[in-house]
């Protein structure tokens, strides 16, 4: 469809939602239960569009007073004073609602050519029930108001207070042209809130449910993030290795880590997941291949505190902006915040290493645990089609034996290198061992390989060969299953 005929909602997310826009001279219907933003999200609409120097008309179909909608609309950054009763001329429809639908027709279509309206908002459609009672009459009202507003090249957009699987029951859903639908759910203390074209003639709309929020910019939209990774990615994979800056540990990995994979660092905690993740970042700033390492637990200060107690100065790189470190707190927010969010630091800096530290908190912030390997497979090919090569950190409880099985946990089977750090205790002391189990290019040595923190660093040691260590330090093989 043709620029020209597609109305913008001045949202290019939402734009982006409806395949372009909506197609000019439609009718789209914006239901909602009440407090899901529906009104807010069509003035936001008609202020974007008045903004742009077309004219607007704004009816209300209730017998509230229009000072009521203004005042409530005085708080957000798109309002503008100066466009009511120039761009944007309100109306009260409701007396000539009282009087019938044809009345009540005649006079929309009758202030619409008159105002040279390109977009008319309607709010309180659900208003036309409790007043006429009559569902044919409703049909017959919204049919022929489409007709005329279609004749007068102009765009509707109709507010009412019904779920989505009520309002496909009445006729108003035939009628009009096109269907968004807003919802709200409180879980576990928090508002959610929803946004889902159901409906929408001419364009090859984008389906299913969207984060939104309301601030004082109004509406903001977040995409589900699967919707923006397409069934067949075009991408090509690079040849090449990256690493992590230990001799060792790199030689045990064939050279490094494959270009544009993803790795799951497991371990429990204080096992050094952190510190290993700082050194692969580090590794590729130093070469000039900018870094970004994303943190939901720790701060950047102290971060880099920790890397320096060990003789790792990633405060230099960091200051040279060849290594960026971000701290999320993970509160209140949910998964396709922080993946947009991460994806958009990705971008800014041109990240080609990333270390997520913390992946438990993004699996946590699925509102479906359902929805886990769907989403963690479109986080990686984003990733992998930016050409970024990147470390998860996954923490998982102490582990005491042999065997491990990831066989059935989302992250463990996205990724496609798989390092995992555990202790085991040797005659009254500690030890630290960090396994490959799986790297996607060549055969990795998958024997067992103590390695060690200290004021020197990190450096990974010689296979731990003895018996007696392996029957004293972790007895019998015990299944263990991470949990993803």
């Amino acid at each position: 469809m043709r620029s020209e005929e597609i109305f913008s909602t001045g949202l290019p997310l939402l734009d982006d939602l409806l395949g372009g826009g909506i197609p000019r001279r439609q009718s789209v219907i914006i239901t909602g239960d009440p407090g899901s933003g529906k009104t807010i999200l069509c003035s936001q609409i008609a202020f974007a569009h008045a903004a742009a120097g077309s004219n607007v008309v704004l009816a209300t179909i209730t017998s509230e007073p229009h000072d009521k909608l203004v005042e409530e609309l005085r708080g957000f950054k798109f309002f503008d004073a100066d466009k009511l009763g120039n761009e944007i001329f309100l109306l009260s429809a409701y007396a000539s609602l009282v009087q019938g639908p044809d009345e009540a027709k005649e006079m929309l279509l009758r202030t619409v050519r008159e105002r040279k309206a390109s977009l008319l908002f309607v709010d309180g459609l659900r208003s036309l029930r409790d007043l006429w009672q009559d569902e044919r009459a409703i049909r017959k009202f919204l049919y022929d108001l489409s007709v005329g507003l279609a004749q007068a090249n102009c765009t509707a957009l109709l507010a009412t207070e019904y779920p989505l699987s009520t309002l496909l029951r009445y006729p108003e859903a035939t009628t009009v042209d096109g269907i968004i639908s807003l919802s709200a759910r409180t879980v576990e203390g928090r508002r959610l809130r929803r946004l889902e074209v159901a409906k929408l003639r001419g364009c090859a709309h984008v389906e299913g449910e969207h984060v939104i929020h309301i601030d004082r910019d109004g509406v903001q939209i977040v995409r589900r993030l699967e919707t923006l990774v397409p069934p067949r990615p075009s991408y090509t994979l690079a040849q090449g290795k990256v690493d992590f800056g230990l001799p060792e540990l790199d030689r045990l990995l064939g050279g490094g880590l494959p270009l544009q994979t993803m790795t799951l660092l497991a371990g429990s905690t204080g096992i050094g997941k952190t510190l290993l993740a700082l050194h692969f970042a580090a590794a590729g700033a130093a070469k000039g291949e900018p870094a970004l390492f994303v943190s939901y637990a720790e701060p950047a200060q102290k971060l880099v505190q920790r890397a320096r107690e060990i003789g790792l100065d990633v405060g230099e790189l960091v200051d040279k902006k060849a290594l960026t470190i971000v701290h999320i707190a993970p509160i209140e927010l949910e998964a396709d915040d922080l993946a947009a969010s991460l994806l958009s630091d990705v971008d800014r800096i041109g990240a080609r290493r990333l270390v997520l530290d913390g992946v438990g908190e993004l699996e946590a912030s699925l509102t479906v645990p359902q929805r886990a390997r769907r989403f963690l497979t479109a986080l990686v090919e984003s990733l992998r089609a930016r050409g970024v090569t990147s470390v998860f950190i996954k923490e998982v409880p102490k582990i005491a034996g042999l065997e491990l099985d990831f066989s059935d946990t989302p992250l463990a089977v996205t990724a496609e290198n798989l390092l995992f750090l555990r202790y085991f205790e040797l005659r009254g002391r500690l030890h630290r061992i960090i396994s490959i189990l799986k790297v996607r290019e060549g055969a990795p040595d998958n024997g067992l390989r103590e390695f060690a923190i200290g004021e020197g660093g990190m450096k990974v040691l010689g296979p731990i060969e003895s018996a007696e260590g392996l029957l004293t330090g972790l007895g019998r093989p015990l299944a263990a299953r991470v949990e993803g």
